[in-house]
């Protein structure tokens, strides 16, 4: 007999972060009937409109309907991860709600599988890093869609040893570049860990660490 999955109680909502790129994603959802999804270019602003950019969100629910918090934790540029993932661990520790730090490569994935059902249960996904590298991982989809796995994780490569990975890898994959648009899968973030909330995970605030991947600035 199939273990039935918990849903939010009534009235109450998750809050999604996506700030890796020069665009913010928020989402706010009960994942019944009321998600809503925003995306706004603001390139150096995030900082500066992010707080006021949530409180206009979130109504007219209020800060104590959230049940928890989902951040893209990178990788990406690094200002911005740090600005989300400070963000998402801030509000967790005030209003004492479990906060979810998922991959910006993994929410790509998902995100890709969502659109296109029939895509290959194996995704490598590839995304330009500084200094002519790549951040790269390989992951699998579930085969209920209950969530993800990741078979390599987030990695940075040089481009030869990434190609030199896949022409390696022991099994059929598709292979998908996270180029642009990054933001729009805030959803896929909140999806994803309303998926592990469903499994009983309840990740303290202090558990959300960004992956930058690469040091800023050379050294």
């Amino acid at each position: 007999m199939a273990t039935k999955l918990p849903h939010l109680p009534p009235t109450k909502y998750a809050l999604g972060l996506h700030t890796t790129t020069p665009e913010l994603g928020l989402v706010i959802s009960d994942f019944a009937e009321d998600p809503r999804t925003h995306v706004w270019n603001l390139g150096r602003d995030v900082s500066s409109h992010i707080h006021q950019y949530l409180i206009d969100l979130i109504q007219p629910q209020t800060w104590t309907d959230l049940a928890f918090i989902a951040v893209a934790k990178g990788p990406g540029g690094f200002t911005g991860t740090r600005i989300g993932v400070v963000t998402a661990r801030t509000l967790g520790q005030q209003l004492e709600i479990p906060v979810f730090a998922v991959s910006t490569l993994a929410a790509f994935a998902w995100d890709e599988n969502s659109k296109n059902p029939k895509t290959q249960p194996i995704i490598a996904v590839e995304m330009p890093a500084q200094r002519g590298q790549v951040f790269a991982a390989i992951y699998q989809i579930a085969t209920d869609n209950s969530g993800i796995i990741a078979l390599l994780s987030d990695t940075v490569f040089t481009p030869e040893k990434w190609q030199e990975t896949l022409a390696n890898w022991h099994t059929e994959y598709q292979i998908i570049k996270a180029t642009s648009g990054l933001a729009a899968t805030v959803s896929s973030i909140l999806e994803l860990a309303y998926l592990d909330w469903q499994q009983g995970k309840r990740p303290h605030w202090s558990e959300a660490l960004p992956y930058y991947g690469q040091h800023p600035v050379d050294i």
